[in-house]
């Protein structure tokens, strides 16, 4: 009898809380019905109210920018390289001078050029006086000749005789070409031996782009054997200095040349800098999908260094009188894109399809419809449908520009 008692107690107890649990279940349906929106609530239920935050529609300036990330290039750079080998005996220059369009940068220990010079210009004199010996010979071959013919004409000498007076200036002559080729030869080797030693003297020398340079890097130092081509310096342009940004398919076929481009550094906060696009790639590389930009900017004061990472922002399009709603109005309706706009006397929201155009920051412009104007919602717009009662703050803020809702 007491198992029985026990086993009904069990059962009164599991129907209480059954009972409990239907109850609230109950309330809770009736909770979420009542904030249900509009469009989800069944026949003759009672439509849900939300809190909202607005801001109002306004007219004002708005642009479409193209924000890239870039890194600073020197606008040209070149190596300063030894024509000749030999010892590094003086280096005038060090990283971060500033050069002129042919300065001297460097020398090379020129005793052995030298010396080269001083043998073309002996090998030289020496061939001038045999042409000189030549031409005399040549002189003397002609006046023998002119007799021989003179005799040969009174038939007083005979044919051989004759032929080899010919035979003698002829060979007069060939030894004169002779003698004044070598004399050319001898003079190109004098030329070629002073340019050697004028190669001693290294400078640096451009033809393009402003006439002031700065040393970048230095690769050697005083007293290193140097053979031809060893890097000794590097040359760069600081003045107009490179931006190089990438451009994906989006914005790539609207970055022309010429355009202004705004430039900025977190080195720098408070500075922007102002370049033109001078460089379009005719190209997308396959593997990134992104074409090569190239943007001039004005460093007179050599504020700005290659290697630094740098925004750009390129503008597109601009209205000064633009439609203008927060972002963070637009929601999605039956796939149509819109603003929930506040009647302010009913309190109640009106689902206002849009066409947005340019989108800046928080702020997006409003093409259709011209006429769009009052509050748009910009807090609880989620949870709307159109036609619901909304509550409206106490005090309703506008932007911080303080423009009034048109």
């Amino acid at each position: 009898m007491k198992m029985i008692k026990n086993l009904k107690n069990l059962s009164s107890r599991k129907k209480l809380l059954l009972g409990a649990g239907l109850v609230i279940l109950l309330i809770i349906a009736w909770l979420v019905g009542k904030n249900l929106p509009d469009g989800a609530q069944g026949p003759g239920q009672r439509m849900g109210t939300v809190a909202v935050e607005v801001a109002p529609v306004v007219e004002g300036p708005i642009r479409d920018l193209g924000l890239f990330s870039g890194t600073l290039v020197p606008k040209s750079q070149f190596i300063v390289a030894p024509k000749v080998s030999g010892k590094l005996e003086k280096l005038y220059v060090d990283i971060g001078d500033r050069l002129t369009n042919g300065q001297l940068v460097a020398q090379i220990e020129d005793e052995e050029y030298q010396q080269q010079v001083i043998q073309a210009e002996a090998d030289l004199s020496v061939a001038r006086a045999t042409l000189e010996e030549t031409r005399t010979g040549v002189e003397l071959a002609r006046r023998d000749l002119e007799r021989a013919e003179s005799l040969h004409t009174k038939r007083i000498m005979s044919d051989s005789q004759m032929d080899a007076a010919r035979a003698q200036f002829n060979a007069q002559e060939a030894r004169f070409k002779v003698a004044a080729a070598v004399v050319s030869n001898r003079e190109s080797a004098l030329q070629a031996a002073r340019v050697r030693l004028s190669y001693t003297r290294i400078k640096a020398a451009w033809d393009k782009g402003s006439d002031v340079r700065h040393v970048g890097e230095r690769f050697v130092f005083e007293g290193a054997l140097l053979s031809v081509n060893s890097q000794i310096i590097s040359v760069i342009e600081l003045q107009p200095i490179t931006a190089v940004i990438y451009a994906t398919e989006k914005d790539y076929f609207r970055i022309r040349s010429g355009q202004d481009v705004a430039v900025s550094s977190t080195a720098f906060p408070d500075r922007t800098f102002q370049g033109k696009v001078t460089r379009v790639a005719p190209l997308l590389q396959e593997a990134s999908r992104q074409a090569r930009v190239e943007i001039d900017i004005s460093n007179e004061d050599g504020t700005l260094k290659p290697g630094m990472f740098v925004n750009a922002a390129i503008e597109f399009a601009r209205r000064d009188n633009a439609k203008l709603v927060p972002y963070s109005s637009l929601v999605q309706r039956e796939n149509r894109s819109g603003v929930f706009i506040a009647d302010t006397e009913n309190k109640k929201a009106h689902f206002k399809p849009v066409k947005v155009g340019i989108v800046e920051g928080e702020n997006a412009e409003v093409i259709e419809p011209a006429d769009l104007s009052g509050y748009a919602v910009v807090l609880g717009q989620h949870l709307l449908q159109d036609g619901m009662n909304i509550i409206l703050p106490e005090r309703m803020s506008g932007p911080a520009s303080g423009r009034q809702p048109r």
